[in-house]
């Protein structure tokens, strides 16, 4: 992505610049090239179905949604903004749910919607079926899923995609729909490269874009653990950005109808859907969780009460060429390279939230020059106990001590924490289950005040260099403020604080109101549980995290 030369300065994009495939890993490389060789030779390489003939559709310019009900809304307050883009930040996982309820049910004519995890449980299936409802009213429906993680839904995305107006694309997808291991063996350098990308526009008015799939983790559903995470609503401009970029990626060569690789659905398919949706929809009355009702437009001048609550500022996307998907994308067109374009040179701080942190040899070399220049640095990644990914964690805890010595300050999130809310909102935060614990998993940073990132990309080698990538870069030193300060109050109480004895041994700071407790290993976990990442860490594998 450039010469390291000429902009070792740029510490931001310089940290995912750095995270390059490593001359040593060449020979492990090889090795398993050579095994998937021997594997296809045993077992036959299966074909993709032909891409083309496609059906060509791109989402109608803002001027010709003007005249549906999120359009007349939202014209009067877009025209006297001279250019800027409307954001409101979404921390609350049942009003971010709520949200998308609402922008379905208030779509006239176009519906865009591309994910990398939909699950089939309650949140899944009420989206489900909303998209169904929204096809039966005449809008068009556009679902672009990764297809890594449809497992079990096939039948379902076949039965919508046989409705009039919905069709359904699959991204990278895997020609294996049962025994899916098969596709690592035949198509491995293919199938390891995903779109990770979450959005939802309506009528090309209203977009959400962020950290948060569709599942009842994301969404505070779930008795389990619940993802701490972060999106915004976004008007304006913008929008019409976020559109031609699902443009782009629905007519890109990673796209594939699902008609050609699905098999035809059962008959009753959409009636269990159904049923399944009114039956979620009774529990969720019964457990007083909001929303309880079908998806349903904005009512009466709620729309324009929350409109008025944005801030309308200067937003920039900031997206990978979907041709990353195939590895075949110059670094000029990598999300990467225009975070770098567009943030320059931190001059003095940076608040970083990342639920996936593999920063590299020379990704800790960035923040060390950072220090060095005076810029006050501050990370907030997963403890092991709340990480999802223990791999991923061995990749970060490698680095950890680095990090430290280069003058970093770490937090790692406490399992039992609620999650802090990056960006707090003016209401008290509705509570239904008693989860078992929290694990971040939102991906933004706040730099030098002005500017806040938020979208899917982790700092790891993955979002850098394998996996799609979208998000918004907001001009608001408002926001920028309020992640300032949640890692002064929220964040201390809600994490470990990681420091270096004089020595050059890890422990934690576990603050309980004005005391603190010293844990000298990572809190609430097992000695098996360290041993593993001790284990996983020794293995060459940074490239894939």
């Amino acid at each position: 992505m450039g010469d390291k030369a000429t902009r070792g300065h740029h510490a931001i994009a310089n940290f995912h610049v750095a995270m390059q495939y490593p001359r040593s890993r060449t020979a492990t490389r090889n090795t398993l090239a050579a095994l998937i060789f021997t594997a296809a030779l045993l077992g036959g390489c299966a074909q993709l179905p032909p891409l083309e003939p496609r059906s060509i559709s791109v989402a109608p310019t803002q001027a010709e949604t003007r005249d549906t009900p999120l359009g007349r809304e939202l014209a009067p307050m877009i025209a006297v903004q001279a250019g800027k883009s409307g954001v409101y930040p979404l921390t609350d996982p049942y009003e971010a749910f709520s949200m998308r309820m609402k922008l379905v049910g208030s779509a006239q004519r176009t519906l865009d919607v591309q994910y990398y995890i939909w699950h089939r449980d309650l949140t899944g299936t009420l989206l489900f079926q909303a998209l169904r409802d929204a096809q039966a009213r005449g809008v068009r429906v556009r679902l672009l899923l990764d297809d890594l993680n449809t497992e079990k839904l096939d039948a379902t995305l076949a039965a919508l995609d046989d409705l009039p107006g919905i069709e359904v694309r699959l991204f990278n997808p895997l020609v294996y729909r049962s025994l899916r291991w098969r596709n690592y063996l035949f198509d491995f350098h293919r199938i390891n490269r995903r779109m990770h990308n979450k959005s939802i526009t309506a009528d090309n008015q209203l977009s959400i874009v962020g950290g948060r799939n569709i599942g009842d983790e994301y969404f505070g559903a779930t008795h389990g653990v619940l993802f701490s995470d972060l999106d915004v609503l976004a008007a304006g401009p913008i929008v019409g950005e976020i559109s031609a970029d699902f443009d782009r990626y629905w007519a890109s060569a990673s796209s594939y109808p699902a008609k050609r690789l699905l098999a035809q659905p059962p008959r009753d398919e959409l009636d269990t859907l159904s049923r399944d949706a009114r039956a979620m929809e009774k529990a969720m009355r019964a457990a007083q969780m909001p929303p309880a009702e079908p998806a349903h437009a904005w009512a009466g001048d709620e729309l324009a009460s929350l409109a008025r609550r944005f801030e309308w500022t200067t937003v920039h996307l900031v997206s990978d060429d979907p041709g990353k998907g195939q590895g075949a994308v110059p670094a000029n067109r990598l999300l990467t390279s225009q975070l770098d374009r567009i943030l320059g040179t931190p001059k003095e701080s940076v608040y970083l939230v990342s639920a996936y942190l593999v920063p590299t040899s020379s990704g800790v070399k960035a923040f060390e020059n950072m220090v060095r220049r005076g810029v006050h640095v501050e990370i907030l990644t997963n403890s092991l106990d709340a990480t999802d990914v223990a791999a991923v964690h061995a990749g970060y805890a490698r680095r950890r001590s680095a990090l430290l010595r280069a003058g970093v300050r770490l937090y790692e999130l406490k399992r039992t924490a609620p999650g802090p809310a990056l960006i707090p909102q003016n209401r008290t935060r509705f509570r239904l289950f008693s989860h078992s614990g929290s694990s971040l998993h939102a991906k933004t940073f706040a730099v030098d005040g002005r500017r806040v990132f938020v979208g899917s990309f982790n700092f790891d080698p993955r979002s850098a260099r394998l996996n799609t990538e979208l998000g918004v870069i907001i001009d608001s030193p408002a926001l920028a403020r309020q992640i300032a300060e949640a890692f002064r109050q929220q964040i201390p109480q809600q994490a470990y604080e990681v420091r270096l004895t004089p020595g050059g041994h890890l422990y934690w700071l576990e603050r309980k109101g004005e005391s603190s407790v010293r844990h000298d290993t990572e809190p609430e976990t097992t000695a098996i549980q360290r041993l593993l990442v001790d284990f996983i860490a020794v293995f060459p594998i940074e490239w894939l995290l």
